[in-house]
């Protein structure tokens, strides 16, 4: 990245939530280094949690190595367990994981939800929630790589037929097994019109 690089703005800011573990199937780490790719390659910033394990390492040094920003926001307590991403274009150390939060969703113009564990769901349904409630504006992706939250989606879906949720709070959330077209619809609700070529890696 150049000087001027750095001094600019970033043509757009997207908060990844994924997961500190790999998973067992490589394609989602194929993926997760796909999307780090496009938003580098894009002159996007990437928000994350900081971590360089699992998934959030694999799509943070993918937006590193295309040129791409990286902001990282990691709690001092999980710097150590999650080892912190030195390599970030700016590393936010803080001292709670609802500070972190905040942070990043602060930082972000929208956000993604990628595979991942009890950590991405809660800060999904987090920012789910504070969408519901009027918190921010931002629109919510969820990648629904090979069918792995079919079994979340359905739960949601149960939801609304019991009647604890209804069909407004679903339509909140774009939810698609391709991260190109999420990524592309994301980016445009956000307010920046078609900023890049559909397919482009």
């Amino acid at each position: 990245m150049t000087m001027l690089d750095q001094l600019s703005p970033p043509a757009f800011s997207i908060c990844v939530y994924c997961g500190s573990r790999p998973g067992h199937d490589a394609a989602f780490a194929a993926t997760a280094a796909e999307i780090g790719h496009w938003i580098g390659h894009h002159r996007g910033q990437l928000v994350y949690g900081g971590g360089r394990n699992g998934l959030m390492g694999v799509v943070a040094d993918a937006a590193l190595a295309a040129g791409g920003r990286v902001t990282g926001v990691i709690p001092r307590s999980l710097a150590e367990r999650e080892h912190a991403h030195r390599g970030c274009t700016e590393l936010i150390m803080v001292e709670t994981m609802h500070e972190r939060k905040r942070i990043m969703a602060e930082r972000a113009d929208a956000f993604i939800a990628l595979p991942g564990g009890i950590g991405t769901f809660e800060e999904l349904f987090e920012t789910w929630t504070w969408r519901q409630l009027g918190y921010h504006d931002k629109p919510l992706g969820l990648l629904n790589q090979g069918g792995y939250y079919d079994a979340l989606i359905a739960l949601a879906r149960h939801s609304v037929r019991n009647g604890f949720m209804d069909s407004s709070q679903m339509q909140l959330i774009d939810v698609d097994a391709q991260w190109q077209p999420l990524l592309q619809r994301l980016i445009a609700a956000a307010g920046f019109g078609a900023p890049v070529r559909m397919g482009a890696i």
